[in-house]
């Protein structure tokens, strides 16, 4: 869209949304209040995550720490255990690192600058935060807010670029309502999740179709332009649950890794896939191995992890690797985990 056909679309823009929003904006909890710390955690919980299952997530952190105090006193590994099967498991421990230097503020940073030094926190939860619980006029810039903005404003700068960056948060202010920064987020967040959604997009009653650009110009299913991620690797797992008298072998991912913080029964990771025989050979005379289940894929953002899923029944309890320590059984349940090791569980 040139300069000249520009200025006529921001000058609607703003005011087409805020009514669509009236009409249609979602009815959320944490958006009935002004108390950052809901908001906080909404934010938090919903990156990467869809709202009918952070929904689940959110009360059950508000019922269990309705205080950032109270969340700030918890143990991480009581934060991880509730945060378990959202997955991207640095958020949690994020969360729980900011908790704590918000008490040692003596309360929510109150500003955007303020509020973006917060552990976890980036550009678009501080002005999340600061538009939502303290009405500063900046602008939130996300995935629905890129979609839009590119289709209606026919923007074809990538998105994952410094310059597209600059480009789409420049824009997303110039656009803001400074009177309801509020209402004005929310009515993007929403638009995109609702009416100008990643695929089918409600075009036909779409209340910007005059003035979007994409529609025009039949770009709709390509904008927004985003470069090529990076390679996804394969990783191969063998997890031994290593079983005797009552007790299993578990231990901590060490950070640097997936799943830091998280407990795994016993693990051998190989450049390709192993078998039987090679999984004995690490278990020798340790007692009975039998396979559960072979081949299960887990998908995670870079990575793929195929595993197989065995049991070995010992009939008194080997030597352990470093890290690793002999649990209940029945006190597994109270570790927090990876998915793919409730997978595991469920095998047996």
């Amino acid at each position: 869209m040139s300069k000249q056909s520009l200025q006529p679309v921001v000058s609607a823009f703003t005011s087409v949304l805020l009514q669509w929003y009236e009409e249609h904006g979602r009815s959320l909890p944490w958006r009935g209040t002004t108390d950052p710390y809901p908001i906080w955690l909404s934010e938090v919980i919903l990156q990467q995550t869809r709202i009918q299952q952070g929904w689940n997530y959110w009360e059950g952190f508000m019922h269990r720490w309705p205080t950032v105090e109270q969340l700030a006193d918890a143990t991480e590994d009581e934060v991880l255990r509730l945060w378990q099967g959202l997955g991207y498991y640095s958020r949690a421990r994020h969360l729980h690192t900011a908790a704590r230097q918000i008490v040692e503020l003596g309360g929510f940073p109150t500003d955007y600058a303020s509020i973006r030094k917060l552990k976890g926190v980036g550009d678009y939860t501080a002005a999340a935060i600061a538009s939502f619980a303290f009405g500063e006029p900046v602008a939130v810039v996300d995935g629905n807010v890129y979609r839009v903005l590119s289709r209606v404003f026919g923007i074809d700068t990538p998105i994952n670029t410094t310059e597209g960056k600059k480009i789409f948060t420049a824009l997303a202010n110039q656009l803001l309502a400074y009177d309801k920064p509020a209402a004005y987020n929310q009515a993007m967040m929403d638009f995109g999740a609702i009416q100008c959604t990643p695929k089918s997009p409600r075009c036909q009653t779409c209340p910007m179709l005059e003035m979007c650009d994409a529609y025009h110009s039949r770009r709709v299913d390509i904008l927004p332009v985003k470069l090529r991620k990076m390679s996804v690797k394969t990783r191969y797992f063998s997890y031994v649950l290593l079983r005797s008298d009552g007790k299993i072998a578990i231990r901590r991912r060490s950070a640097g890794d997936i799943w830091q913080g998280l407990w795994e029964p016993f693990l051998l990771e190989t450049q390709e896939k192993a078998g039987v025989e090679f999984v004995l050979e690490h278990c020798s005379g340790w007692g009975t191995l039998s396979l559960l289940k072979e081949g299960v894929k887990h998908v995670l953002t870079h990575r793929v992890i195929l595993a197989d899923f065995y049991l070995l029944e010992a009939s008194s309890q080997p030597p352990l690797p470093d890290g690793y320590i002999w649990v209940d059984e029945s006190s597994f349940d109270d570790y927090a985990k990876p998915r793919l090791i409730e997978m595991l569980m469920e095998e047996l």
